[in-house]
């Protein structure tokens, strides 16, 4: 009995984190504007919500079961959430404000293949650089290290645009080039960590050698000529 009453805990929980985290997706996506994916999402979320409620309905006398119910609901907007954020749908529009005008962003973020919109403008301090930035949402952390790279201290705002239409900005956004620039920085930046762990350890070596390590040679015995 006793164990029977933990396997419907278990069962309560696990199919109110399977709902709840269908409904945030579904959620997510239908502000997205990912109409056909969110109702695809809601027919599973249907299914397993009347599969989970039907259980919590036959066994409301047990307080263990509601419990269960509330905590799988809570879970399942966390973890639904996360999924979301892993799928990274979408695009992202990041402006930029450089107090250098002079700096060469337009070109770095253009070889990296992003879509950029430069234009001067004024700020308290004098010249600014104003900067934006379309890029796919997966690869939102990589282009904030090139700006940072760039510039350190330049002011970065970022959203996800609701609409977008025209050729020009998805044209200007080569998916392909993005992720081939990200993973060559991955490359580059693993060989400079094992470049500078071989100097550390070629420097240790030389500090821990004595220096008369090596025994001195000898001159051989000659006998001088008569």
């Amino acid at each position: 009995m006793l164990s029977n009453a933990y396997g419907i805990v278990l069962t309560i929980l696990v199919i109110n984190i399977v709902y709840v985290s269908f409904s945030t997706m579904r959620m997510i996506l239908t502000l997205k504007g990912r109409r056909y994916l969110a109702a695809l999402a809601s027919t599973f979320e249907v299914v397993v919500y009347i599969i989970g409620l039907s259980i919590v309905l036959d066994n409301l006398e047990e307080i263990q079961n509601i419990i269960a119910y509330a905590i799988g609901f809570a879970l399942g907007i966390i973890i639904g959430s996360k999924i979301e954020e892993r799928l990274a749908l979408g695009y992202i529009t990041v402006n930029v404000i450089s107090t250098n005008p002079e700096l060469p962003f337009t070109k770095k973020l253009r070889e990296k293949g992003f879509g950029v919109t430069t234009w001067k403008s004024y700020g308290m301090e004098g010249d600014r650089l104003s900067i934006q930035v379309l890029a796919p949402r997966k690869q939102e952390l990589f282009l904030y290290k090139i700006i940072t790279d760039i510039d350190p201290k330049a002011f970065i705002i970022s959203y996800e645009p609701k609409h977008i239409q025209g050729g020009f900005w998805l044209k200007q956004v080569r998916k392909q080039r993005i992720i081939e620039a990200e993973q060559e920085a991955e490359r580059k930046e693993k060989l400079d960590q094992v470049r500078e762990e071989k100097e550390d350890d070629y420097e240790a070596e030389v500090e821990i050698t004595p220096p008369h390590d090596k025994p001195l040679s000898q001159k051989p015995n000659v006998k001088p000529k008569l």
